[in-house]
């Protein structure tokens, strides 16, 4: 029962993150900017307190910062998409 209710919770938080990083990625695409990925809760607190517009890349300013933030946004469509579809893997112990 309780691997049942991992592999639910798993696929649901994976279409969720699927969807999210997917229309993150297309408007990154059209609008030629996008808000990079940042892993430490420091910078997380601070860019809520700092002004939106300066928290973005764009493309003709900043070309490396920006097809880094889409390739890392590309890898987390392509896991999610294998979690959604495969299902979490959970080791016998």
């Amino acid at each position: 029962m309780q691997f049942f209710l991992y592999e639910i919770v798993a696929r649901i938080v994976a279409i969720y993150l699927c969807v999210d990083s997917s229309r993150k990625l297309w408007l990154g695409l059209t609008e030629r900017k996008i808000k990079p990925f940042s892993a430490d809760p420091v910078n997380w607190i601070l860019d809520s307190v700092q002004d939106p517009s300066n928290l973005v890349v764009h493309r003709d300013s900043a070309p490396d910062l920006y097809w880094i933030s889409i390739g890392i946004e590309i890898t987390v469509l392509a896991a999610c998409l294998i979690v959604a579809i495969f299902g979490w893997w959970h080791p016998n112990t």
